[in-house]
């Protein structure tokens, strides 16, 4: 009986763990405010947040990437370039680097004439940043991006990401 006891809570604290363990990190805030958010500036613009429990400031910007990217798509736009971006832990702003982390890209560049239009598709470098907080699992991270809308050809610069190409990079993988 005692046995039979110990096997039944043992087994039901293993599947309580699997249980918490097996909810995605990439969510909608609710509650606790952990997750991602997004608020509507204006027609094009919006501040996204992502906000996580933990010591990885890369990963929560790249949560927020994504999050800007589907707010992106769901409002019928093709890209978007980061106009404003923090990263506060424990709600002290820590100071961003020159770049975003990202990595491979294409560049798609249509030219119009007078009779038809051509597409060209060319490799663009990836480039990378990010900051790199150790350490303390109980940290409080928040990355904050405001972001411009647009469609048809991106601008070329490192502050402009095309949504399709960030959705699909950054994308938690469904286990």
């Amino acid at each position: 009986m005692m046995k039979t006891l110990k096997l039944l809570m043992f087994t039901l604290i293993t599947f309580t763990l699997a249980a918490c363990s097996s909810q995605p990190d990439y969510r909608a805030a609710e509650g606790s405010g952990y997750g991602y958010d997004a608020t509507q500036l204006t027609d094009t613009q919006y501040r996204v947040t992502f906000k996580a429990r933990g010591s990885d400031a890369d990963k929560a910007m790249d949560y927020a990437l994504l999050r800007a990217a589907e707010v992106t798509l769901q409002n019928g736009y093709d890209w978007f370039i980061v106009t404003h971006r923090e990263t506060l832990i424990d709600n002290e702003r820590i100071a961003p680097t020159s770049t975003l982390r990202y990595s491979d890209s294409r560049d798609v560049v249509t030219r119009c004439g007078l009779v038809s239009c051509t597409t060209t598709s060319y490799p663009r470098s990836s480039f990378s940043a990010g900051i790199h907080i150790g350490g303390d699992k109980s940290q409080d991270i928040k990355s904050i991006i405001e972001i411009k809308l647009g469609k048809g050809v991106r601008p070329d610069t490192d502050a402009s990401f095309d949504a399709l190409e960030v959705r699909q990079h950054l994308s938690p993988e469904e286990g």
